[in-house]
C-alpha cells in the first residue's frame, strides 16, 4: 500500500538520527532528497541503500503530479530535506497536501526540528509560542516586524548569519533595545553556541563578532 512519509534528519550531529527513521528510510522503494548529495552522506553513514530522487523548491512544482501518480501506483516514498523535518521552512508542503487531497496516507515522523532546542535552552517562555521562519528580505521587513510588535507569545525566527546583525538591529528599532533574546547557532554541531540577553546587547556583540552558521533567533513577546 502507497504512503508517504516525511522524514526528519539530524540538524547537526549524524548520532541524533532515530531507529525509526533509519528503519524507514531503509524499507521505502524511493527517498526524494532536497539536495541528494548531501543526503548520500546521511544515507551512507547508515547503510542506507533506497534509491533517491532530487525534490526541492526549485523542481516541486515540475515534478509533483509525477510523484503523486507514483504513489497512487502503490510506491512508497520518503521525503528528508538537508536537515531538521520537511515542511518546516523547509519543502515538503505541496507533496503532503496533494498525496492527502489523492486519499494517500501521509505520516511524519518525530524527529529534529531546530526551533525546538533552541526554544527549550533560551531561557525565554516556552508554554506559549509562535513560529515566524525566515523574515522576508528585504521589501516587507519592517512591516512584518511592527505587525509583531505587540506579540505577547515567545516569537521564533531563523535567520542567516549575513543578515542577522541587520535583523537584530531592526528589532531592537521596533520592540525595543531592552527586550530579551537567545539566539543559537550550529545546533548538535562542533562548534554549537547560544548567545543570551537583550536585543540592544546582542546587536553589539554581533557588530563586533559575526557569528556563522544555522541560526535560530528566540525573542521574548511584548509584556
Amino acid at each position: 500500500m502507497s504512503k508517504l512519509y516525511l522524514v526528519p534528519t539530524p540538524v547537526g550531529n549524524l548520532g541524533d538520527m532515530t531507529y525509526r527513521a533509519v528503519e524507514v528510510l531503509s524499507g521505502v522503494d524511493l527517498i526524494l532528497a532536497e539536495d541528494t548529495r548531501t543526503s548520500a552522506v546521511l544515507m551512507q553513514h547508515y547503510g542506507i541503500s533506497a534509491p533517491m530522487q532530487s525534490y526541492h523548491i526549485y523542481n516541486e512544482h515540475r515534478t509533483l503530479q509525477h510523484i503523486i501518480d507514483q504513489l497512487l501506483a502503490g510506491t512508497t516514498i520518503a521525503l528528508v530535506t538537508d536537515a531538521g523535518t520537511p515542511t518546516i521552512s523547509d519543502p515538503g508542503f505541496l507533496i503532503a497536501r496533494e498525496a492527502i487531497a489523492n486519499g494517500i496516507e501521509v505520516e511524519c515522523l518525530p524527529g529534529a526540528t531546530a526551533f525546538v532546542p533552541a526554544l527549550a535552552q533560551s531561557g525565554l517562555p516556552s508554554d506559549r509560542f509562535v513560529f515566524e521562519g525566515f523574515l522576508p528580505h528585504p521589501k516587507g521587513r519592517m512591516s512584518r516586524l511592527k505587525s509583531l510588535a505587540a506579540e505577547q507569545r515567545t516569537m521564533i525566527f531563523y535567520e542567516s548569519p549575513f543578515r542577522i546583525a541587520k535583523t537584530v538591529e531592526q528589532m531592537g528599532e521596533v520592540f525595543g533595545t531592552e527586550r530579551r533574546a537567545s539566539l543559537s547557532r550550529e545546533i548538535s554541531k562542533l562548534h554549537a553556541e547560544t548567545l543570551r540577553g537583550t536585543l540592544g546587547e546582542l546587536a553589539q556583540t554581533l557588530a563586533s563578532h559575526p557569528v556563522k552558521g544555522e541560526i535560530v533567533l528566540i525573542v521574548e513577546g511584548a509584556r
